[in-house]
């Protein structure tokens, strides 16, 4: 069985690779290679998957993966911009992609560590546009 829980949070980003000229960041990402940054209302659903309790019916409390979720994931992304103040985005461009790995790395031993299995992610950066991610592939770093 598989349960999500969704939330949001608001933040800017700048996509460049600071190793490459501006002209090749511009080829590359377009307007998002403004230096002076955007912003996005991300939308993030969380799922865990795994047996309910048979006491509790619930495989986790909602309300204790929204704590986790608010811990982990709103506070230090809230309307903050990634490049300058999310590390490992100092380092890493901050693409839908590279946004939902890094979730998944704050998220996975949170959950582990309390006997969940987390899923997968879902991230939203616009409507129309979102990055599913469950774990196998490799991120950047």
């Amino acid at each position: 069985m598989v349960i999500t829980r969704k939330v949001e949070f608001s933040a800017s980003h700048v996509c460049r690779n600071p190793a490459l000229p501006d002209e090749e960041n511009r080829k590359l990402y377009g307007a998002a290679a403004n230096p002076h940054g955007h912003g996005h209302n991300y939308v993030l659903e969380v799922s865990l998957e795994g047996v309910p309790d048979p006491l509790t019916g619930m495989i986790l409390d909602l309300k204790e993966l929204k704590e986790i979720l608010n811990r982990e994931v709103v506070e230090p992304y809230d309307h903050r911009f990634l490049n300058y103040e999310v590390p490992p985005f100092d380092r890493v461009v901050p693409t839908a992609e590279n946004i939902a790995c890094d979730i998944w790395r704050r998220l996975e031993p949170r959950l582990a560590a309390r006997g969940h299995r987390l899923h997968s992610i879902r991230l939203y950066e616009t409507p129309d546009l979102y990055v599913d991610y469950a774990g196998e592939q490799p991120c950047s770093r």
